[in-house]
Parts: C-alpha cells; structure tokens; sequence
C-alpha cells in the first residue's frame, strides 16, 4: 500500500496561500498525531437538559441556510430568533421566510464579517445552524460553543485536520453540543440499511461504497452565484473534499467510533479535464475563467481500512455529465443492499421473508418487501412529514425534526462532534495520500481510545414518539417545500 504519511501539515499546505490563508483564519492549533491517552471521548452520549423551547439562530441564509430557516419554522418547539449574513439583502430575505413559515420576526444581523459574533453575544438562541462556507464552518461554530450555545454545521462540518481537532476540544471544553448536519443519514434507503445492520440481517458488515457523485459544473461557473469561494477551493484541492455524504450512513453502519474506527486510508486522483473542457465549451471567450487551472481531479477514488479489517471505497466526482450517485452500498456475511442506481437488497436465511428467486440477480419484489417489513422505526413514524415539509425528498427536514427532538427530550443527539471529525478528516488525509502517490496515511483517533467501548450510535437505536411533537402523524404542512 505504500509508505505511512507522517508529514506535517505545513507540508501539506506548502505552496496553497488560499488554503494556507483559511487555516490560520480558523486557528489550527493541532497535529494529525492521536492525543491523549485512552478515556477521551466525554461528549460521548452527552446530553443536555431538557429544553421546552429551542431557540435557533441561523449563520449563513444562502443557498442552504434560505432552506433551513424555512424548514425549522415548521418545527414545533422551534423557534428561528435569529438570523445573520455577510449580506444584508440575505439576511434580509431569511427573516421574510421566518416569518411567513412561523408568524416571528427574527433579530437580523448583517452587514459584516463578524456579525456572527454579535448574534452568539445577544443572549437570544440555544443553538447556532451553522450554513457558511466551507472555511467559516470552524471559527463560527468554536465562538458559538465559547458563547454557550449548541450548534449544528453543514457539511463538511470541517475542511481540515487542524479544523477538527478545534471542534472536539471546543465541544470538550464548553460541553455543548457539536454536530454535523448529514441529512444523508437520514433518507428512507440510508436508515432502512440502518436498520437491517441493526437487526443483523446482512450478518457481520464486511464492506461498504459511498460516493458524490454530481456534475456540479453549472454550479462552479455561475457568475450568479455570490461568492466563488467552492469553486476556489477546487482550484487548490484534490483528493475527496465532499465524502460526508457517501461516508456518514456507512459508517453508522459499520459502527465507526461505536467499537471500531478509520484506521488508514489510501486514495488516488484521476486526470483533471472536465472542468476545463466545460468552460472552454460553455463560456464566452472573453470570461476568465475559461483559463482557470484545477487541482480537482475528475475521478478521485479513496479507499479505507478500518481497525477491525472492514473496507470502504469512496468515489468523488463533480466535474463530468454523470447521473447523480451516492452508490450507497452495504455487505456482510449474510447479505447486501443499495440504492444506487436503484434500490436492491439480497438476503439470506430468513423465514417470513420470500426466498429470492436467485443468488445471481436482485429480485425488486423481495427488495419492497424488505422494505416494508424492516423500515427505521423513525421514518415509520415521521416519513410522511418529512415527504409533506420536503428538502432533498424529505431527509432535511427528518434530519432537524430529529436533532430538535433529542433536544427537547433531553436526550443525547444522533451523532456527535467525534464522528464529525471522523467523517471530514478524509478530505485532507485523501489528499495527503493522493498527492504522495497513493501512499498510505493513518487516521487520527479523535476519540483518543473510547472508540473500543462497544455500543450503537444513538440513530441506530432511535428514541422517538410522534406524540410527544404536537402534531399528528400528517401535519400541518401543506405543499411541497422546493429547499
């Protein structure tokens, strides 16, 4: 596999002034080596009082965030107090759809880069929904922790090792809630795979896939879009700087930081054409960025070991005309499931399910079978809201319909700040190794030892009662979201 990368990360950021420039603006303050000794981990189902109201302020009300503000208004027990942009036409507009999604008027701070500091000093929210930058992700969400509040991170939570390290020890220190805001855990197919891992239906998990899958390019070369700060970032990077998506729900699956973890991993980059070929195709001559140049490579393939010998492959590509994909696939000793390109499932040895019609094909019928025998406890109960209320066919809205739940119950969240820091060290470390010829690089232990207490992740055993929302199980929403 190649020699174990041990360099440093100032190696690392050697000749990249962007990135360089976005590391010391998040306060990189560790090294990729494992810290302490092996009781680390107290935020380790850590839990909170709980809170009959959860006041939210919203950082970032774009793309993403213009979504949130609108789903979270839906939420009973969930107030948006707040909200806060660089631009104050933004901000401006998220505190329009507070109020129309809730009646409220939210407190609205715009105007500069650091308006977030004043929302976290106002005394107003419980909770910051972190939905910047990538580079914004870290310092924003350390001051929230520091002011004393909660806070939730779109993904990646973290764009660097260094970035990491910052949330766990902010979380440690501050004991308050750090979590990533991986709506790909919950979609139908990703928590029906929760649960047959679950209930031991596909055996011992031996193997998963992920991947992101997206032809982005309209995206990067919008002149629309304000800020180029994405596209950017794929100017400097390669290796897989979106894996969170494909990663997260595998991991839950196999248990990652809940008695096994990432121990290395290895990954390669394929040619860089796609973007380029694109602009000289698709924009006018005299745009410059028709002469652009790309670390982002169009293939990026990365491949994972695990301390207990399980593997994982992870595809990233966001630069050629594919179908969108997550691959999504899980296998283990009596069995396997995907979703991508369509929803299969093989399993053997069970009497109330009908016997597969061969070992050599998937049979779509058994599939929905599966399907409605073994469905997560949680989409049981709350799918069809999360269908009515929308965002990428429903798991947004599962996803923070979740988060505020334990909130409110007291109970500890679906995942913490370790799997965060787990999920999103691959960016940088599958960079570390494809630039080095592919050579192996080991994982830090953000757990610092506790991983090897073997227990389930809180979404896998899942505590949830509809009744206790104050909605029924159709809801008071109407229409289909489009966030």
């Amino acid at each position: 596999m190649g020699t174990v990368i041990k360099n440093t990360r100032r190696d690392f950021l050697k000749g990249a002034a962007l990135v360089a420039s976005s590391a010391a603006s998040q306060g990189c303050v560790a090294s990729l080596a494992a810290k302490g000794g092996e009781g680390g981990a107290p935020m380790r189902n850590f839990k909170c009082a709980p809170m009959e109201r959860v006041r939210v302020g919203v950082v970032g009300v774009g793309a993403r965030g213009i979504g949130a503000v609108r789903r979270l208004g839906f939420l009973p027990g969930v107030e948006v107090a707040a909200v806060c942009d660089i631009r104050p036409e933004c901000a401006d507009c998220g505190a329009k759809a507070v109020v129309e999604a809730s009646g409220c008027k939210p407190a609205v701070f715009a105007g500069g880069n650091e308006e977030y500091k004043r929302l976290c000093d106002s005394g107003l929210c419980d909770v910051v929904y972190n939905a910047t930058s990538w580079n914004a992700h870290v310092p924003v969400s350390a001051y929230a922790m520091k002011a004393g509040m909660h806070t939730f991170i779109e993904v990646p939570a973290a764009p660097t090792v260094d970035g990491c390290w910052e949330l766990v020890e902010t979380a440690e220190k501050t004991r308050r809630h750090c979590m990533q805001l991986e709506n790909c855990c919950y979609g139908e197919d990703e928590l029906l795979a929760l649960n047959l891992c679950r209930l031991g239906l596909l055996g011992v998990i031996l193997h998963g896939e992920g991947g992101y899958i997206h032809d982005r390019r309209t995206k990067i070369f919008d002149h629309s879009q304000w800020n180029d700060w994405r596209r950017r970032w794929n100017e400097v990077h390669s290796g897989n700087q979106y894996s969170t998506h494909g990663l997260g729900p595998i991991a839950l699956d196999m248990g990652i930081n809940y008695g096994d973890r990432f121990d290395y991993l290895v990954s390669v980059d394929g040619q860089s054409l796609g973007y380029r070929a694109y602009a000289a195709a698709a924009l006018p001559k005299d745009d410059p960025q028709r002469n652009l140049g790309f670390a982002m490579s169009d293939m990026n393939v990365t491949l994972i070991r695990t301390m207990a010998g399980r593997t994982i492959m992870l595809q990233h590509d966001v630069t050629t005309p594919r179908p969108y994909s997550r691959l999504n696939l899980i296998s283990g000793t009596k069995g396997v499931f995907r979703s991508y390109p369509r929803y299969e499932v093989y399993l053997e040895g069970k009497d109330e399910l009908p016997t597969s019609t061969s070992h050599h094909e998937f049979d779509p019928k058994f599939a929905e079978h599966v399907r409605k025998l073994y469905s997560h406890p949680l989409y049981v109960q709350a799918g069809e809201i999360a269908k009515k209320a929308g965002g990428h066919g429903g798991m947004d809205f599962l996803m923070d319909l979740r988060w505020s739940y334990c909130l409110r119950q007291g109970l500890p969240l679906d995942t913490d700040v370790y799997d965060l820091a787990a999920w999103c060290a691959v960016g940088e470390l599958s960079e570390r190794s494809a630039r080095n010829r592919s050579a192996a690089v080991d994982f830090p232990d953000f757990t610092r030892g506790a991983w090897k207490r073997k227990c389930n992740s809180n979404l896998m055993d899942a505590k949830f009662d509809m009744s206790k929302l104050g909605f029924s199980s159709v809801g008071p929403i109407s229409g289909q979201m489009n966030v």
